[in-house]
């Protein structure tokens, strides 16, 4: 195993997962000798790779393509913008770019730099994970409500954050029913792309200010934290709102109807990629810690993954379509799931442990609205 190997297999995770995050082969057969042989000989599996390819399970060569192209794509959008004040349908053309620019940053960089994936430096990965900052939403925030209060606690009714409603959603059966409920299948795309709006105007500050999980209730946030979420929103309006305005003299409707239209693509298209891999019919919603005596195997009944022999939609989710892998090595640049869900595939089937997935992201949503209709009528 080369040094960067031992280096990023090192680290460890500032809040714990359901599964060690980083541990090296030798420890892990010592750490899982007496768990289930399943989990033991699928980390071995996952592990080998690695050390018996000499590959380092972070950013490769293709990841740093990506992070140069997202970036480049983001910033020439903006330069075009100021260099050329296109008129109104090119202004809008461009901005829409920037906006399928900040999708693509989120769910490929802004990701992996949030667990430690991209680099065995944490100042790398630190300052990528400042794209969550540019693209309008928290990195501190989202950071705790993914770990703490996901990665951490996949499907559990009351702690999983992605399973808030906020009374609008009913996302599991141990959620109170509500009228409303009852057309959630039918209103969730139309809601889900005010998803980003939402962190942008809405959720962080309601994290840091108005928390409704006890963890956010009982974490003291560094003041500087607090100096970044105001900063950090005041930059993401001010390039995207007042500064077209201002310098390059669009209307305001004309920018306000750009920024609506950037932030439906954005919301629509991660609330997509994520509810699809937990809130889908055949997962299942644990009432309680104590249900799977090992990590692994609650993984695996709460995930499912989505078009894994699909390089396109690989490429352009982040890896996200191959979900249970990303539970399963959170520290691992995404770049690398699609060989190791090959090995996933393999173990579980022979050791008769269900993987869940669906064929396409179109069966995915098809099955995640399934989900929302069925718990909808049913009590």
């Amino acid at each position: 195993m080369t040094s960067e190997t031992d280096a990023a297999i090192s680290l460890k995770p500032d809040i714990d997962d359901l599964v060690p995050s980083e541990a090296s082969p030798q420890s892990s057969a010592g750490d899982l000798a007496n768990v289930p042989s399943f989990p033991k000989v699928l980390r071995r599996r996952l592990d080998n790779f690695f050390s018996d390819g000499n590959i380092s399970p972070k950013a490769d060569r293709t990841m740093w393509v990506k992070i140069c192209l997202g970036v480049g794509v983001l910033a020439g959008s903006w330069i075009a913008l100021y260099a050329f004040n296109p008129d109104s349908w090119k202004f809008v053309a461009l901005y829409l770019l920037s906006g399928l620019a900040q999708t693509f940053l989120l769910l490929n960089i802004a990701h992996d730099s949030n667990h430690n994936a991209i680099s065995s430096v944490r100042s790398v990965n630190k300052v990528l994970n400042y794209v969550f900052d540019v693209c309008g939403i928290n990195s501190y925030m989202w950071r705790i409500l993914h770990h703490r209060g996901h990665h951490s606690c996949i499907n559990l009714h009351g702690e999983d954050d992605a399973l808030t409603g906020r009374r609008i959603f009913r996302f599991t059966p141990h959620e109170p029913r509500a009228l409303q409920h009852r057309f959630q299948h039918i209103y969730a795309l139309f809601l889900y792309a005010l998803t980003s709006i939402d962190f942008v105007f809405l959720r962080d500050f309601e994290c840091f200010f108005f928390p409704s999980h006890g963890y956010l209730k009982r974490t003291k946030h560094p003041a500087r934290e607090y100096v970044i979420l105001f900063v950090g929103k005041g930059f993401y309006l001010t390039y995207m709102i007042i500064l077209p305005v201002v310098l390059l003299g669009k209307s305001p409707l004309l920018v306000g109807l750009a920024f609506l239209l950037t932030h439906m693509i954005i919301g629509l298209t991660v609330a997509l990629v994520f509810q699809t891999t937990h809130t889908v019919d055949g997962t299942y919603f644990p009432s309680n810690r104590a249900e799977f005596d090992n990590g692994v195997y609650h993984i695996f009944a709460t995930t499912a993954d989505y078009a894994t022999d699909s390089p396109l939609v690989g490429w352009l989710a982040g890896g996200l379509n191959h979900h249970i892998v990303h539970h399963l090595c959170p520290f691992v640049c995404h770049t690398h799931y699609a060989s190791l869900t090959r090995i996933v595939k393999q173990t579980a089937q022979e050791y008769g442990v269900p993987y869940r997935q669906h064929s396409t992201m179109r069966r995915a949503i098809r099955h995640h609205l399934i989900l929302l209709k069925r718990l909808g009528s049913v009590a």
